[in-house]
């Protein structure tokens, strides 16, 4: 077996950790030996005739997904589950089928435009879809719930998070920030959003990112796109 293309992939990994996602370069020798080692295992163990495991594939893929309408349910009553298309559209998503999912969330909207938990799990279909991209569409999903959800944090958060899976923390940090200090003092939600911008700021302190050093230009009042006409 050569090994030119699995170094190769290790470079390609470690210039897409350096330069597209803005690894500190604090963590570069950390990343690169993370690297190291994983190869080193594989010429151990590897055994490029064993047969692919697609079931441990699709479990951890199920798990993720489920952990993303956990944290959206999070910002939802929980005595109200959703519409019968939300719940369809749930399943299919747990299952990794963002279209499905996507298509009956647009059943759920067309049912119902004020539905505001559907457009915001339309607009997590969306960025599943994309790869884990904000997209043109997946944007107008979120500006739509902020519109019919007012005073509910989903629709930024998620957009905040997409940001971060795009490498831009700061651009996170400050939309969650600023949601943090609009909260009133008895939400529901506000210790659930302020753990999670403090494990963001400890992620960014252990990385040796000072807040001062990142982009935290408040956004503007409404963080996502405007409805397009």
């Amino acid at each position: 077996m050569s090994w030119l293309p699995i170094i190769a992939l290790a470079l390609a990994g470690f210039a897409a950790a350096a330069l597209l996602l803005k690894l500190p370069r604090a963590l570069w020798t950390l990343f690169g030996a993370a690297l190291l080692f994983g190869l080193t295992g594989y010429a151990l163990q590897g055994n490029p005739a064993q047969p692919a495991a697609p079931k441990q594939a699709q479990e951890e893929v199920t798990e993720v997904n489920e952990l993303m309408i956990e944290a959206r349910r999070e910002f939802f009553e929980e005595a109200k589950q959703g519409s019968r298309f939300l719940i369809t559209a749930d399943a299919f998503a747990r299952a990794g089928d963002y279209e499905a999912s996507a298509n009956f969330l647009r059943n759920a909207i067309e049912d119902d435009p004020n539905d505001g938990e559907a457009w915001v799990a339309l607009g997590n279909a969306l960025v599943e879809h994309a790869g884990g991209q904000l997209t043109a569409a997946s944007l107008y999903a979120y500006a739509q719930g902020e519109k019919v959800l007012p005073g509910n944090p989903a629709p930024a958060y998620f957009v905040g998070l997409g940001f971060l899976r795009a490498g831009e923390p700061g651009r996170t940090r400050a939309i969650w920030a600023q949601l943090l200090e609009e909260a009133p003092d008895d939400a529901e939600w506000r210790p659930v959003l302020a753990e999670r911008l403090g494990r963001l700021d400890a992620m960014l302190n252990a990385s040796g990112v000072s807040q001062s050093g990142l982009s935290q230009t408040p956004p503007a009042k409404g963080t996502t796109l405007p409805p397009t006409q």
